[in-house]
């Protein structure tokens, strides 16, 4: 007589590692989030003047951020 049996070593089904992997996945993007809005509010606070000095535009400060966050 045969038989088969799937052990699982780690003791998670297929469903537990899924969530953990969107668990995830969701902190990746929320902590991808909060680099984008510091770096943005970051740079948002700075004068005029103080941007002209780095050689950046205010119109150019969500693509910075955007960069900072996802482009790393």
């Amino acid at each position: 007589m045969a038989f088969a049996s799937n052990l699982n070593i780690t003791g998670q089904t297929a469903g537990t590692t899924r969530f953990s992997a969107f668990i995830d996945g969701l902190k990746v993007r929320m902590e991808r989030r909060r680099i984008y809005a510091q770096t943005r509010d970051e740079l948002a606070s700075l004068s005029n003047r103080d941007l002209a000095d780095l050689g950046i535009h205010r119109s150019e400060i969500p693509r910075i951020a955007y960069q900072a966050a996802y482009e790393n």
